[in-house]
């Protein structure tokens, strides 16, 4: 599918995708926009000019994942949620929305900050389509067994793909 990343000059990356794969990559930073909302904060004024949100632990499985307890103890992990969940849900939007920006079919070049946002994301959306197909250790072992008319392949497949584009960004950049 693609070539994936190789270093630039001056610190970037130059991306190579096709117009599937730009497409593809679109469609997956766009539900994880979806996904991932803006961080809640109080009405307080205070409190919302310097993002203090919600201590409330996510329910959803994925959202819990992206958004794990520091603490094992729950007042102190309720509290640094308090006071890091609405910025981190910032960052991971302004990730996803970075990607959606620089996709394009064909080469292009990425920033040094443009390709760290890439990383990012691209560690988002594994650790959601992980979540949500109960990825283990034997993944590349479960793709090699499962026929392509599973329907669960397609998933398989293109968490696969993430991880090859995530090893491939990281030996751009290092």
């Amino acid at each position: 599918m693609s070539s994936g990343f190789s270093r630039g000059k001056n610190g970037g990356v130059i991306a190579e995708f096709e117009a599937a794969e730009v497409s593809l990559l679109r469609s997956l930073v766009s539900m994880m926009l979806g996904l991932v909302s803006p961080g809640q904060t109080s009405d307080d004024p205070l409190e919302r000019a310097l993002g203090i949100g919600d201590s409330v632990v996510p329910s959803d499985p994925v959202l819990a994942r992206l958004f794990p307890s520091a603490y094992q103890d729950e007042k102190e992990a309720a509290e640094f949620r308090r006071y890091t969940e609405a910025t981190l849900r910032d960052g991971k939007r302004a990730d996803a929305q970075t990607v959606h920006d620089t996709a394009r079919s064909g080469r292009a070049e990425l920033t040094a900050e443009q390709a760290q946002a890439w990383l990012r994301a691209f560690n988002d959306l594994r650790l959601t389509l992980g979540t949500k197909l109960d990825v283990t250790e034997e993944i590349h072992d479960e793709i090699a067994m499962m026929s392509e008319d599973d329907p669960r392949y397609p998933a398989y497949v293109t968490y696969d793909w993430l991880t090859y584009l995530q090893d491939s960004l990281v030996r751009a950049l290092w």
